[in-house]
């Protein structure tokens, strides 16, 4: 039986372009091409266009695919593969899923989550993309200002400096709760510390760089309510200390 593009797209859910597209790059060419000149698909084609799928559900590129397909292995080695990569795929999805219920269960308990707890299941560059996407997005909308333009993003290092900012939070949290004073000796040490943490790793911050980003903070919606959603008054202390460490440091 043969079946002409558009029921190929009824059947799969991939649209009539995409599957233009497909035979165009040599990707999934039709069994045949009526006299009318339309595509027309065999079990065979259709079969392919099974492991298409599958593979970019894998965010495989086409090019990448064409070269997987291209040896024509044998189908069940290659849905082996496939149940292989896409198990591993889930058991990510599902420790990030599990990362994201642990938040908001920290969030509405009123506590501090682990900072080694807050970023399992971020293990490449995409996924840190689409983490940062709506502040991005923010920052672009109300800034014009893209953070992810151009810019590489190297996982390891990220998972890094996002642990050592998520421990600083959660000790400035700490230090609210408990009641000590934003100029206290303890409190500068942990901005010194954080900066030099931060300038080690690529980012040229000074006491009065980090006392504007914190001023910054609190005249922004998005960076306000990400900081308040932690602790109530955080925004405003973590401001205060940032203000207390530069005049000290300016001194």
């Amino acid at each position: 039986m043969l079946y002409t593009v558009k029921e190929v797209s009824s059947l799969s859910g991939v649209t009539v372009k995409t599957l233009h597209h497909y035979h165009k790059i040599g990707l999934l060419p039709p069994s045949a091409v009526s006299e009318a000149g339309y595509r027309l698909y065999g079990m065979k084609e259709l079969e392919r266009l099974q492991h298409i799928l599958f593979y970019r559900e894998l965010d495989f590129p086409l090019k990448e695919i064409a070269r997987l397909l291209k040896e024509d292995p044998e189908r069940h080695s290659i849905l082996a593969q496939q149940e292989e990569l896409l198990l591993l795929r889930k058991q990510r999805l599902e420790t990030i899923i599990q990362t994201l219920r642990q938040s908001m269960a920290s969030m509405e308990k009123g506590e501090t989550m682990n900072s080694k707890d807050m970023f399992n299941g971020f293990e490449n560059a995409q996924e840190w993309e689409e983490a940062l996407e709506e502040q991005n997005r923010h920052l672009k909308e109300a800034y014009g200002y893209d953070m992810l333009d151009s810019a590489e993003i190297d996982a390891q290092s990220m998972n890094e400096q996002a642990l050592e900012a998520a421990a600083f939070m959660n000790r400035m949290a700490e230090a609210l709760r408990t009641g000590i004073k934003h100029s206290d000796a303890e409190i500068q040490r942990l901005i010194r510390d954080h900066l030099h943490f931060m300038n080690k790793h690529g980012h040229t911050v000074t006491a009065a760089d980090f006392a504007a980003q914190t001023r910054f903070f609190l005249g922004d919606d998005f960076h306000l309510r990400m900081l308040e959603g932690q602790q109530t008054g955080l925004a405003y202390y973590l401001s205060a200390a940032a203000e207390s460490y530069a005049a000290a440091e300016h001194e």
